[in-house]
């Protein structure tokens, strides 16, 4: 385009910017013009900064090439929008200048019109949402006596290895991440991330072990997701995820695991002596968005990490590219990838259903879960002399002791509070605690653990509160593929998961509960008894993939077609892995996290 038809083009367009807009979104623009990444010159006045994939070079973001073709770029991206737009019209939340060359804005849809034509830009794509993709596994995996005594044994392995983790933030205080009871961290001078300061505590969350922690919500403010009482402004985990993941790949060694008054084990991260370097980009209620995630991930390149931990995936593909993997954040990603860092994304949690993988990135480590040979499981004898498999996470009801049993639909303080789904225990209060006391509570497993509004650990506050011995929750109706994992309770509790066992439960306590001509109670004559649930079986067997975990092949675009490219690329433990949770997190963590693979675990294929 000739200079004399640019201008013509420019000014045309900066006086459609003067008008006024509707309600704004965010957007992720990206632009002509090479980021730092993969600049080769040829631009007056500033060198070359591209890394070659083949070399054993990494990005140097504190050289002056690369600081002074950085600030070339956001300054272009200031320059853009101030030709176009009057200021305070439109708000620029990031801009994006080593792996991905463009920014993130948030403007109204009239504008995005006018930014669409303007010379220079490639592409403007709405911001989409993202959303989290949820002990004895180091003997499992023969780390003890085969990888970490090459690294100097378990005190030592992964030193100086700094992960970076794209998660829900970090719960500092857990011992998982303690660096007193260690020997002294050193400095890593290759890394340079900083620590955000609590706004309630005034300190900073980094202790040694933990040695970057920040935070990206510039997009979710933008979109009014986000809520600063549960969400955090600042690295503090409020879900308790990214917790979970970082204490899964890098927690100290030897962390005892106590619940309710019961130690499981002793927990260890993969790589216990690594360094951890926390970019908090999801949140409890709402998940991620992309422009947040793909900020975080520059940072995290920028600072120097050496693996990438993503367990975040789009909601469905997208469906604003033609193929699936050409967008801003697999884009960043493949950037990620050549400045030498290590990617690794969990599949997602769509299976056991085919084309369910939500890593669509050919050029990272998509891992998929898998179940190793750890079982937890527990039993409901009754008084017929039937004993009903399940699981439940808790002690046994007084050994040589039958109780009685009731159901929470007998036990309504009034029948008008039928229609409040009394049946799930999550409702004390429409309970009657003198006929509850003292016996095993029988409880419905409704659609609402399916949703999210039950949970079992309720059950459990519920059957404490009202002074029931223990509980039992059935399962009258499952979906193919439902997946149920024990839950740590501080009571005797059993979850009946099969259906044919909980018909048989309800029949025994309908055959033995006699009713007077209106269906109330007579008297309850049911008797049973919950084992011990707490001590995990194990069965030598080979890792299995796990029914949740996703599956490929992978997709080339919305309509599901073949990418021709197998997806998932690995597999690792993935369910039921004991790690830290943060302790303002979610109510009912569900103790699932992927195992992280690290260096010397892995060798690196460098992206064709």
């Amino acid at each position: 385009m000739r200079s004399s038809e640019l201008n013509s083009s420019l000014v045309f367009l900066i006086l459609l910017g003067v008008l006024s807009f509707g309600k704004g979104e965010v957007y992720i623009v990206t632009l002509e013009g090479e980021p730092v990444i993969s600049y080769k010159g040829g631009i007056s006045g500033f060198e070359a900064t591209a890394v070659e994939f083949d070399s054993d070079e990494k990005l140097d973001v504190t050289s002056d090439m690369v600081i002074s073709y950085a600030h070339h770029l956001e300054k272009r991206h200031d320059m853009l929008l101030d030709m176009l737009f009057d200021q305070g019209t439109y708000k620029k939340l990031y801009s994006y200048r080593h792996l991905i060359n463009g920014f993130a804005v948030h403007m109204s849809p009239e504008q995005v019109e006018i930014l669409e034509r303007a010379p220079g830009v490639k592409s403007v794509q709405r911001d989409w949402k993202v959303k989290k993709l949820t002990t004895h596994t180091p003997q499992f995996l023969g780390l003890p006596t085969g990888v970490w005594p090459t690294g100097g044994g378990f005190d030592r392995a992964g030193e100086d290895i700094v992960i970076g983790f794209i998660d829900s933030g970090i719960y500092p205080h857990h011992p998982s991440f303690a660096s007193h009871k260690t020997d002294p961290y050193g400095p890593v001078p290759k890394f340079r991330g900083k620590c955000e300061v609590d706004p309630d505590t005034k300190r900073d969350y980094c202790n040694g072990k933990i040695i970057g922690a920040q935070h990206f919500a510039q997009a979710a403010k933008s979109a009014g997701a986000f809520n600063p009482d549960v969400d955090f402004d600042s690295p503090l985990d409020g879900d308790g995820h990214g917790s979970h993941t970082a204490a899964i790949a890098a927690g100290n060694n030897g962390i005892p695991v106590r619940m309710h008054g019961f130690e499981f084990g002793r927990a260890s991260g993969m790589a216990p002596r690594a360094r951890i370097a926390v970019y908090k980009a999801l949140y409890r209620l709402f998940g991620g968005f992309v422009a947040d995630v793909v900020a975080a991930i520059d940072q995290a390149v920028h600072d120097g990490v050496d693996i990438l931990n993503l367990s975040v995936g789009p909601n469905s593909p997208p469906a604003t590219t033609k193929t699936t993997f050409l967008n801003p954040f697999d884009a960043t990603l493949l950037a990620a990838v050549k400045a030498g860092v290590f990617v690794v994304q969990a599949a997602g949690n769509g299976g056991p259903f085919p084309k369910t993988s939500l890593s669509y990135s050919p050029w990272i480590a998509t891992v998929a879960a898998a179940v190793d040979d750890r079982r937890y499981k527990n039993h409901l004898t009754l008084g017929n002399g039937k004993i009903l498999a399940g699981m439940g996470l808790s002690p046994a009801t007084h050994a040589n002791r039958t109780f009685t049993l009731v159901a929470a639909n007998d036990v309504l303080l009034d029948s008008s509070v039928a229609k409040l789904s009394p049946s799930d225990c999550q409702r004390p209060e429409l309970l009657n605690k003198n006929l509850v006391q003292g016996n095993v509570l029988l409880c419905g497993y409704s659609f609402n653990f399916v949703v999210g509004t039950a949970s079992i650990k309720k059950v459990s506050q519920t059957a404490k509160s009202l002074g029931a011995v223990g509980f039992v929750l059935a399962v009258e109706n499952a979906s193919p593929g439902t997946k149920f994992d024990p839950v740590p309770v501080g009571i005797p509790g059993i979850l009946i998961t099969d259906v044919s066992l909980s018909t048989e439960l309800i029949d025994y306590y309908n055959v033995s509960t006699p009713r007077d001509w209106t269906g109330r109670v007579k008297s309850f004559k049911a008797v049973g008894s919950i084992g011990e649930g707490l001590r995990a079986i194990l069965h030598k067997s080979a890792p299995q993939v796990a029914l949740f975990s996703a599956r490929g092949p992978n997709i080339k675009d919305y309509s599901f077609q073949d990418a021709d490219l197998l997806k998932p690329d690995i597999l690792a433990p993935g369910s039921l892995i004991w790690a830290a949770w943060a302790a303002n997190g979610t109510d009912e963590p569900n103790y699932l996290g992927k195992v992280l693979i690290v260096p010397p675990l892995y060798t690196y294929f460098p992206p064709n």
